[in-house]
C-alpha cells in the first residue's frame, strides 16, 4: 500500500510538469502571435500621427517627436464623414431586418418540424451558406439594374440581408432548439398564441444568440467592399472600406492620411467587437457545436 500511494504522487507531479511545461510553450507561442498582430495597428495609429515629411525622415516604427492631427483633419475634410455615415445607414438598414426575419424563420422552423415545407426552408438556408457573394455579383447586379436602384445604398442593404439571413438561421435555431419544450407547452396552456411565444419566451431565452448574429454581420457588411463596388458609383453612396481605396488614390504619397483613414475606419470594428466578443465567440461555438 505504501508503494502505491507514493507511486501515484509522483505519476501525478510527473503529469502536472509536463501540462506546466506545455502551458509555457503554448504562453510564449501566445505572446509571439499577439505582438505579430499588433504590430501592424502600432505602425498604422503611429503613422498617422506623423507628417509627410517626418515620416520618410524618420524610422517608420519610431513614435513621432511632435505628434499632430494634421493628417485626421485632412481626411475629415474630404467628405469622410459622409462616407461613415452612409456605413452605418447601410448597416443598421441591412441588420435590423436581416435578424428580424432570421429569429422568426428559426422560430417556425424549430416549432414547426411536422410541416414539410419548413424543413425544405431549412434546407434552402442551408443552401445559402455555400453561394459565396463573388458568384452571384452579376446576376445581383442585374437585378439591381431591372429594379432602378442602382447607384443607391438601398442596393447595398438588399443583398447584404439576403447573404446574411443563412448563417443567422442556423446560430438562431440551434438557440431556439436548446429551450425546453415544457416552457413552450406551458406557455400553450395558458392561452398564449404562437407570436406571443415568440416575442415573450423564444426572444428573452435567445438574446444572446441574437447578440451574436447582430454583430457577426455587422462586422461583415460594415467591411463589405464589394457590394459598394459593383452596385454604386457616386462619391454620395461610397461606404468605408470604398472610401478607403478612394483615399489611396487620392492620397497616393500621402502615407500618413492614408493611416489615418484606416484608423478611423477601424475604430468602430474594434469597439464593436470588444463590447460583444464574449458572446460572439460564446454564440458562434454553440451554433456550430451543436
Amino acid at each position: 500500500m505504501a508503494t502505491v500511494s507514493h507511486a501515484a504522487p509522483a505519476r501525478r507531479g510527473g503529469t502536472a510538469g509536463r501540462i506546466l511545461r506545455l502551458n509555457w510553450i503554448g504562453g510564449t507561442f501566445g505572446w509571439i502571435w499577439l505582438l505579430i498582430v499588433m504590430l501592424p495597428i502600432y505602425w498604422i495609429v503611429v503613422t498617422s500621427l506623423k507628417t509627410q515629411a517626418n515620416y520618410f525622415t524618420t524610422n517608420p516604427f519610431a513614435p513621432p517627436s511632435d505628434p499632430t492631427l494634421a493628417s485626421y483633419r485632412t481626411v475629415l475634410e474630404n467628405q469622410f464623414v459622409q462616407y461613415f455615415v452612409n456605413s452605418v445607414i447601410v448597416t443598421v438598414g441591412a441588420i435590423v431586418p436581416a435578424v428580424a426575419i432570421s429569429f422568426m424563420a428559426a422560430y417556425a422552423i424549430v416549432r414547426g418540424t411536422g410541416i414539410r415545407l419548413l424543413r425544405m426552408t431549412n434546407s434552402l438556408f442551408l443552401l445559402g451558406l455555400a453561394i459565396p457573394l463573388q458568384a452571384v455579383i452579376i446576376p445581383v447586379y442585374l437585378i439591381i439594374i431591372r429594379l432602378q436602384l442602382y447607384d443607391t445604398l438601398l442596393a447595398i442593404i438588399l443583398p447584404s440581408i439576403a447573404f446574411a439571413i443563412p448563417l443567422s438561421v442556423l446560430v438562431l435555431s440551434n438557440f431556439i432548439r436548446d429551450v425546453p419544450n415544457e416552457l413552450f407547452e406551458s406557455m400553450r396552456v395558458d392561452g398564449a398564441t404562437e407570436w406571443t411565444t415568440l416575442w415573450r419566451l423564444a426572444l428573452p431565452l435567445t438574446r444572446p444568440a441574437l447578440v451574436t448574429v447582430t454583430i457577426y454581420n455587422a462586422l461583415g457588411i460594415w467591411n463589405g467592399f464589394l457590394l459598394p463596388l459593383i452596385l454604386t458609383q457616386s462619391p454620395g453612396t461610397r461606404t468605408m472600406p470604398l472610401a478607403l481605396w478612394t483615399f489611396q488614390g487620392q492620397f497616393g504619397v500621402d502615407v500618413p492620411a492614408i493611416a489615418a483613414s484606416v484608423t478611423l475606419t477601424t475604430l468602430p470594428i474594434m469597439l464593436m467587437y470588444a463590447i460583444g466578443r464574449r458572446q460572439l465567440l460564446s454564440g458562434l461555438t454553440a451554433g456550430f457545436g451543436k
